[in-house]
């Protein structure tokens, strides 16, 4: 009898990774129609469209609550544990939190290998020790798609809440990992990614922003707004970030760090759905004012997975700040400035 075919995680499942999530399109339609909660408490809500929920409990203590799954992005499935714990974390991180509880979220076929199911949550549960956050619990329902993340619970000084709200004009843009997870997973999937690609991809999505987090809240940098880039793109929430800071920003193509192979997927046309939702959304608000090459504005919109987080921070301290995450071993990079607000509210050099 011929070897049966091996199981593969991403061929059980129709998208990968963030490209699972819905639309932006959709989510703006639905919430913008739910009623607001008041409560003084609450500093930071979903009507924010900010990356965690913030609520303060004490004159100096405020909790801030994320919760994040998805499909499997890779065959690996200790690899996937740990991208959807890094992934989860992130949020916490981008609202200057420390992560401090967490609950993991489970959706796996009821007839599935369990030996598979253990490989995910130990991949997870490595990435939470590595964050010194406590998996205190969960939850699981049967699915016919495997779907794994965590609802994380961290703490923050109510003074220092980080949040997309604050750029300014004259502030500079940097963002600290590499655009293409998305594109990379779909190759992933189709069984057509270089193993230099699958690793590159892998490193980035498995590095927490803890160190990152961590330089920017300990030396007191001054950082007016901060998120992370994950399921809307780069574009997606850069297009949050000056809505909600009432500026424009400016990006300069040629500092937009890439992924190994990223470029190559979109030529061979590795477009994950999710991909195209975010372009028919965003891109109306995009200004290409210099020569770009189709496939750099594609990668803009790509949906990252536990992607980089973009800082806007005063233009005197762009460089201190750049050196000491690059000092750090973290792929940082200066991506382009905050302006005044104009239309095109995004524009592309």
């Amino acid at each position: 009898m011929a070897d049966a075919k091996p199981f593969r995680l991403t061929e059980s499942v129709k998208a990968a990774g963030c490209a699972s999530k819905l639309s932006p399109a959709a989510l703006d339609t639905v919430l913008g129609k739910l009623a607001r909660q008041h409560d003084p408490n609450v500093l930071v809500g979903f009507d924010h469209a900010d990356d965690a929920g913030v609520y303060q409990i004490a004159p100096d203590q405020a909790l801030v609550q994320t919760v994040d799954f998805f499909t499997p992005l890779v065959d690996d499935p200790y690899v996937f544990g740990k991208i959807a714990a890094t992934n989860a974390l992130s949020d916490v991180y981008a609202m200057g939190g420390k992560p401090l509880t967490s609950l993991a979220l489970v959706c796996f076929p009821e007839k599935a290998d369990l030996e598979i199911l253990e490989r995910i949550l130990a991949g997870g549960l490595s990435k939470m020790v590595e964050a010194g956050c406590i998996v205190i619990g969960g939850h699981s329902i049967r699915d016919d798609e495997t779907k794994f993340g965590y609802a994380v619970t961290g703490l923050v000084d109510p003074k220092k809440v980080l949040t997309n709200a604050g750029a300014k004009p004259g502030d500079a843009l940097v963002f600290t990992k590499a655009l293409g997870t998305g594109v990379i997973s779909t190759a992933i999937k189709k069984g057509k990614a270089e193993l230099t690609w699958i690793d590159a991809a892998v490193q980035s999505m498995t590095t927490l922003n803890k160190q990152a987090a961590e330089i920017i809240r300990g030396k007191e940098h001054q950082v007016h707004a901060m998120t992370d880039v994950t399921g809307f793109g780069l574009i997606g929430h850069a297009r949050e970030m000056a809505l909600a800071s009432n500026v424009a920003l400016r990006f300069f193509s040629k500092d937009i760090p890439i992924l190994p192979g990223a470029l190559e997927c979109i030529r061979t046309g590795f477009i994950p759905g999710g991909l195209n939702n975010n372009r028919d959304f965003a891109e109306c608000v995009v200004g290409y004012e210099a020569p770009i090459g189709a496939e750099l504005k594609t990668l803009l919109f790509d949906p990252q997975t536990a992607g980089g987080l973009l800082i806007s921070i005063a233009e005197d301290d762009c460089a201190k700040l750049l050196l000491e995450l690059q000092t750090a071993g973290i792929p940082a990079r200066r991506v382009g400035n905050v302006t005044e607000s104009q239309k095109p509210l995004i524009r592309i050099y």
